[in-house]
């Protein structure tokens, strides 16, 4: 696929139903005239995620969508790894606090976890494992790891973006990613990092 094939697509499927990374994926790839839908828009239910990483999480989800639409798909499975906690919450992040858990339930479990621990044992980092999938049988699906360091501040501050983001505090930005505008937090991000080389892959092939 060249450069203009990657115009060529005009609708892929998020195999997501999180609202939240549904605006930034469609904000990574409106340039590019990609219509990003999420499979809930087609009455899909998420699959199952069985692996026990992040990238096989994320095929399992990118495929079962695939499949399901007949479209393109994308899917990520994202985490927070916390060097005190040994890479904890992990890919159990958006379930840390339990199966119905909430974003605030699940950075304040993390802060209660963290209570008494100093600044510089609380570094941490996203993960995201981005997993593009031409088609539900797609035997080669594109795959891209991005990553974002930060600390876990002591204290949530912020509104803006959503999971743990109003605990993650960027260094070089002196504030939370929950306090970062959107555009700047999708220059930054652990997803911005993974997208931008699936866009260098998908300008390859």
């Amino acid at each position: 696929m060249t450069t203009s094939g990657v115009l060529s697509i005009r609708q892929v499927v998020l195999a997501s139903g999180n609202a939240g990374k549904l605006r930034e994926f469609q904000y990574l790839l409106a340039d590019q005239g990609i219509d990003v839908v999420a499979q809930s828009d087609f009455d899909i239910a998420g699959a199952e995620e069985t692996g026990l990483s992040f990238v096989e999480n994320a095929i399992i989800k990118a495929r079962h969508a695939a499949r399901l639409t007949g479209l393109p798909a994308i899917a990520d499975d994202s985490g927070l790894a916390v060097d005190f906690l040994d890479g904890a919450p992990g890919i159990y992040s958006a379930r840390f606090a339990g199966p119905q858990a909430q974003d605030r339930d699940n950075y304040a479990k993390l802060l209660e976890l963290l209570k008494g621990v100093d600044e510089n044992e609380r570094t941490a980092r996203f993960h995201c494992l981005l997993v593009y999938m031409r088609h539900g049988d797609d035997p080669t699906p594109l795959i891209c790891e991005g990553r974002w360091e930060g600390v876990i501040s002591k204290k949530p501050k912020g509104s803006n973006g959503f999971g743990y983001d109003p605990v993650f505090f960027v260094r070089e930005q002196g504030c939370t990613a929950a306090e970062l505008p959107a555009e700047v937090k999708n220059t930054l991000s652990h997803r911005a990092r993974a997208m931008r080389q699936l866009l260098e892959k998908l300008g390859r092939h």
